[in-house]
């Protein structure tokens, strides 16, 4: 049956994938590259590529259940559990293994809510979530990811137990005053029986919160996802979510 929604009418790409048709092409031109499209044996996939592709867009955009999903693209509801669980891992953002020498680099949390309680928890908004390190370039903006952590973790353990401080490296960062004790670049803090702090720290602390402030730009944008105000998926689900829309938020800032 044909689908409502389809790649081949490049109206329904954009509002989906945040992409133009152009870099939608390239994305798909890439993913069959690193393998995502293999010749199956037995019954093939419903769908081509492109059309499964914009699938777990539109789940991840919407947050719509796979029951309301499905029929928009003519398939059943088992067909798209399918679509995401084998695609999601693939859309999924590879890490940077190295950054420029002069690169300087922002990391903080944020928490998405989860309905997995084997990998949430109750965290500081009385909901259950995982807690996400972000790592974005100061002057690209281009977005990594560590791996989820329960909501109760602070942004301390979670930058260190998430991998994102390895895949940072030795390159600069700048966080936030909870990444106290880490080694990273935070603000400045008044000392025990200080009233003020001297003009020249306070200038920092304003210049440091005006290009911390680029993280929290990136969160906003990557919240326009649905997924990530009440996820749904099990397991890796919510990980590889988030790792595929770092990837879609990268490509549209890439250009």
């Amino acid at each position: 049956m044909a689908g409502v929604i389809t790649a081949s009418e490049p109206s329904w790409i954009a509002p989906f994938t945040g992409l133009s048709a152009r870099q939608f092409g390239k994305l798909i031109t890439a993913l069959r590259r690193e393998g995502a499209d293999p010749v199956r044996k037995g019954r093939p996939w419903s769908l081509p590529l492109e059309d499964r592709v914009l699938l777990v867009a539109a789940y991840w955009r919407t947050n719509l259940t796979l029951r309301q999903l499905a029929p928009l693209f003519g398939v059943s509801k088992s067909a798209a559990d399918r679509i995401i669980d084998h695609l999601g891992p693939a859309l999924a953002l590879q890490q940077r293994k190295r950054f420029r020498k002069d690169a300087v680099l922002i990391v903080d949390g944020t928490l998405v809510p989860t309905r997995d309680h084997r990998v949430a928890e109750q965290s500081k908004n009385y909901r259950y979530s995982t807690n996400h390190q972000v790592v974005i370039d100061a002057d690209t903006r281009l977005v990594a990811a560590g791996r989820p952590l329960p909501g109760n973790r602070n942004d301390c353990k979670a930058w260190e137990l998430s991998g994102a401080k390895d895949a940072a490296g030795k390159t600069t960062v700048i966080a936030d005053g909870g990444y106290r004790g880490t080694g990273l670049v935070i603000p400045h803090r008044r000392e025990p029986g200080q009233t003020e702090l001297p003009d020249w720290k306070e200038e920092h602390n304003t210049s440091h919160r005006k290009v911390r402030a680029r993280v929290e730009h990136a969160f906003a944008r990557m919240k326009t996802w649905k997924i990530l105000r009440d996820c749904r998926l099990k397991g890796e689900g919510v990980h590889h979510a988030m790792l595929g829309i770092a990837r879609l938020h990268n490509i549209t800032l890439a250009g």
